[in-house]
């Protein structure tokens, strides 16, 4: 009788140590993921400056980088049961900038649309077989912001300045595009050896350049520039999949 007892202590303890155990993510594993990936910017920005034809300031100008989310993907590869390389890379949402200062009342200046794919290094907390496991990682993010367009309100206004009546000019603009290195954390648990859900937290330190070029009949009459900080947080929430 002691014997079975003991014998079914046994089996209840294995099966104890079983649902804790997933075996989340070991050497070797890929892992595919997908979810929500939101777009935080911290942002600041120096005040609209013409450098062309000449050297004049907008005092009071600025502008506002609005939060955006979209549909990101990745894939982390274990080169460990602790180390793994993970790439980045979302659906690019369209980034909208609005008025700030004495551009306030223009509403929406422009908008962007942002291709930020990411590369980095993360070390997983635990072991291979926890269900709960903490990360961190450092990488390198490339930003490049393309099909930029801009509201005819700022058009109207930047032709005003140099004295062009409205209708007349056209602007377009240009942002550069940055390399940033990446700091992130995230929090992983395994709900089978297979199926699981991710939340990280990323920081982008990133600086970069808008300029604006004027045009009336296809000359250019007239170039400004804006700095821009943008330093995102980037939240991530997304199923995860292992092969």
């Amino acid at each position: 009788m002691k014997r079975n007892t003991f014998q079914a202590g046994l089996i209840a303890a294995a099966m104890l140590v079983c649902a804790g155990s997933a075996q989340a993510q070991k050497a070797g594993d890929w892992v595919l993921g997908a979810g929500a990936l939101g777009y935080l910017p911290q942002d600041k920005t120096t005040p609209l400056r013409f450098v062309s034809p000449v050297d004049r300031e907008l005092p009071g100008s600025g502008a506002d980088v609005k939060n955006a989310v979209t549909l990101g993907m990745n894939v982390h590869y274990f080169v460990t049961d602790n180390w793994a390389v993970e790439g980045v890379l979302g659906v690019p949402p369209r980034i909208k900038l609005d008025g700030a200062g004495t551009l306030s009342p223009l509403g929406q200046l422009g908008s962007a649309r942002l291709y930020a794919p990411s590369l980095l290094g993360k070390y997983f907390f635990g072991n291979a077989e926890d269900k709960l496991r903490f990360s961190a990682g450092l990488g390198v993010t490339y930003s490049k912001f393309s099909s930029v367009r801009l509201q005819s309100g700022l058009q109207t206004a930047l032709g005003g300045a140099m004295g062009i009546p409205p209708g007349v000019s056209a602007t377009s603009a240009k942002i550069d595009s940055k390399f940033a290195p990446v700091l992130n954390v995230g929090v992983n648990y395994a709900f089978t050896p297979n199926l699981g859900l991710t939340f990280s937290v990323s920081y982008i330190p990133m600086k970069t350049k808008a300029t604006l070029t004027t045009r009336v009949g296809g000359n250019t009459v007239a170039v400004s520039q804006t700095r821009i900080r943008l330093d995102p947080i980037v939240p991530f929430l997304y199923l995860t999949y292992k092969f």
